[in-house]
């Protein structure tokens, strides 16, 4: 500050050259300008050191926003920072704090436990199937509270590529009939998977009994041609998606509610379910909506046969046949050659008013007119479209 003074009293008082007095004092000439205006402006006082830290930081979020932020954390405890994210770009917010920067206003405001998130285990992959209606995962849970005291449990089911909920039905209890009705149900909404993903629950599959039957859920997968897959003993992972959305039904829907009826209950979690498919964004589909990405179409899906609870349909067929050593497969008395090098292969045929395709699972080999009118024989698909 001495120094300051020193060269301003040169250059006002003595009349000395700005430039010669910035050389005296070992300056630059506009160092010097800039001191003199202080001087001017504020006197001796002026001269005295100043911070220089930034007046402002471009990439520092606004308070107004951090505020935003805090308060959707508090009224949506378990949005992170990407789902916080995602919200403030949907209310428009411009321009978009970071990620990183929502956690540390998070953590200041002590609303996040940086000790509490645990790190995925490096064993586990994830993993899923490459298109919608290639597999569905389903399981029983319960907790749905009604106001007389009893409890009612709910069938549900994912689809494995996009976390399409395809099914959340209440029932009493967990019986056969009562799985396999919201089963058929969700079938007749969305069509036929190629593939169920179960536990080993009695009510899905009988293959473990020291007699092994088929129960009511297998014979609807068997005559719908559906591959019906079971997890390994005590491998929750392997459902791991399903296990997932029943965390998000308690804790967004179930966790201290209680329903006065069954009715009531099934209504509310309609809308819940509505809400989830067509509104909540999901992380693990780079915050995309899970109807977004479920599109069922006619080659991954077709419509339910429902033959082990309802009539079964007239009309269209699939029929599964497997490749002669010649290369050729036989439907309706006719015959059509798919190339020897397919022969023991099981294919599935969908067999229309003039149109035959064969297909190798996902795979069209090749569509023929339809020549015959011969009756159709074993009436399902090994793989359902």
């Amino acid at each position: 500050m001495e120094q300051r003074y020193q060269a301003v009293l040169a250059v006002i008082g003595d009349g000395v050259a700005v430039t010669e007095a910035a050389s005296r004092f070992g300056v630059a000439r506009q160092t010097l300008h800039r001191w003199l205006a202080r001087y001017e402006r504020g006197g001796l006082a002026a001269l005295a050191d100043r911070s220089h830290a930034a007046r402002d930081c471009p990439h520092q979020m606004a308070p107004a926003v951090e505020v935003l932020v805090l308060e959707m954390r508090r009224g949506h405890p378990g949005w992170g920072p990407r789902r916080l994210l995602h919200e403030l770009g949907r209310a428009g917010v411009d321009p978009l704090p970071s990620r990183s920067g929502i956690y540390r206003a998070l953590k200041r405001a002590g609303l996040i436990d940086p000790n509490a998130r645990k790190r995925r285990a490096e064993k586990f992959k994830r993993w899923e199937r490459g298109g919608p209606m290639e597999l569905w995962q389903m399981d029983v849970v319960g907790g749905v509270m009604l106001a007389d005291g009893s409890a009612l449990k709910v069938l549900t089911g994912v689809d494995d590529h996009s976390r399409f909920c395809v099914c959340a039905g209440l029932m009493v209890r967990a019986t056969s009939r009562a799985v396999c009705a919201h089963f058929a149900a969700a079938m007749r909404v969305h069509g036929v998977p190629q593939e169920i993903l179960t536990d080993n629950g009695k009510v899905f599959t009988g293959r473990f009994g020291n007699k092994p039957v088929e129960v009511l859920f297998d014979r609807i997968c068997r005559e719908n041609g559906i591959d019906h897959l079971l997890t390994a003993p005590r491998s929750p992972t392997t459902t791991g998606k399903i296990e997932r959305f029943h965390r998000t039904l308690r804790d967004e829907f179930l966790t201290g509610r209680v329903f006065a009826t069954r009715a009531a209950a099934q209504r509310e979690l309609d809308e819940w379910v509505s809400d989830y498919n067509i509104n909540r964004p999901h992380q693990s589909l780079n915050m995309d909506t899970p109807a977004k990405r479920f599109t069922a179409t006619a080659v991954n899906a077709r419509p339910a046969d429902d033959s082990a609870l309802t009539a079964e349909r007239t009309g269209e067929h699939w029929v599964s046949r497997r490749v002669g050593g010649n290369g050729v497969v036989s439907v309706t008395w006719q015959q059509i050659s798919v190339g020897k090098h397919r022969a023991g292969r099981d294919v599935d045929i969908h067999v229309g008013e003039h149109i035959l395709q064969i297909w190798d699972g996902p795979e069209l080999l090749k569509t023929a007119k339809r020549t015959s009118s011969g009756e159709v024989r074993k009436k399902r698909a090994s793989i359902a479209r």
